[in-house]
Parts: structure tokens; C-alpha cells; sequence
């Protein structure tokens, strides 16, 4: 099943907050396994996985409410489906 409501972000500005964002928890997840392979502590693995989930997660809700925002703008989109759509996404990361 393919889903016929996409949606591109187009707030270019939102856009590169959640690129840092990621390029961000993408080096927290390099520090993760550097700090795994050199024998440090649980408790310092695990709050910097923390870190790194955290900032996954807020990316994502960034870019699914900043997508919101731009679906509700446009009227052209089909909205129910939009909705569903973002209902799922909203879900996912549950």
C-alpha cells in the first residue's frame, strides 16, 4: 500500500534546525561507541544514548509538527489523509 499524501518540508528554516539537530546525535552516537569500545562505565554509555535519543526524538516531532503547520497552510492537500498520515508518524514514535 502506498501512501498518496506526501509532503516535502518546506520551512527552510526548520529544516536546518533539525539537520544540526541530527548531525548532532549523529556524533553523541559515534562518542556511544567509542566510549563502548574503550571499556567506559554503563552509566556513562547509557546517558549519552540518552542524549542521542532525545535529540532523535525531538527532531522528528519538530519535522511531523513543522510539517503540520505547513499541511494545515495549504489547502490544497487532501487533509483527512494528511491527517491519517500524521497520526501514523505521531505514532511511530511512541
Amino acid at each position: 500500500m502506498t501512501d498518496k499524501a506526501t509532503h516535502v518540508l518546506q520551512d527552510q528554516e526548520q529544516l536546518d534546525a533539525i539537520l544540526k539537530r541530527l548531525k548532532r546525535a549523529h556524533g553523541q552516537m559515534g562518542a556511544v561507541v567509542r566510549m563502548l569500545e574503550e571499556g567506559r562505565s554503563c552509566e556513562d554509555v547509557i546517558t549519552q544514548m540518552s542524549a542521542v535519543s532525545k535529540a532523535i526524538n525531538t527532531a522528528a516531532f519538530a519535522l511531523i509538527s513543522t510539517s503540520l503547520k505547513e499541511c494545515i497552510i495549504e489547502p490544497s492537500a487532501d487533509s483527512e489523509e494528511m491527517t491519517m498520515k500524521l497520526q501514523r508518524l505521531f505514532l511511530s514514535l511512541a
